[in-house]
């Protein structure tokens, strides 16, 4: 099983953008983004993040390192993504 599988099924998820390559317009390197579950992204080696406007895209899993946070911090970055 791979990780993007482990992780992807925490509901929410939280994901650490390492490279923005490509991206330089849409990612920050070193921000932590919000994941929602899409098994047809991952299929495609691809999460799905909500970014500052509240609104979700697919990007290469290969640019994110996925975290845990303690609840209560993953429940106010939640808060602050809706």
């Amino acid at each position: 099983m791979s990780l993007t599988v482990l992780t992807m099924t925490n509901d929410p998820a939280f994901w650490l953008c390492v490279s923005n390559a490509d991206y330089e317009a849409s990612l920050e390197p070193r921000k932590v983004y919000e994941g929602l579950p899409d098994s047809d992204a991952q299929k495609l080696g691809m999460i799905r993040v909500i970014d500052e406007s509240g609104e979700d895209y697919l990007f290469p899993v290969s640019l994110f390192h996925p975290i845990a946070l303690p609840h209560d911090v993953a429940v106010a970055v939640h808060r602050l993504a809706v």
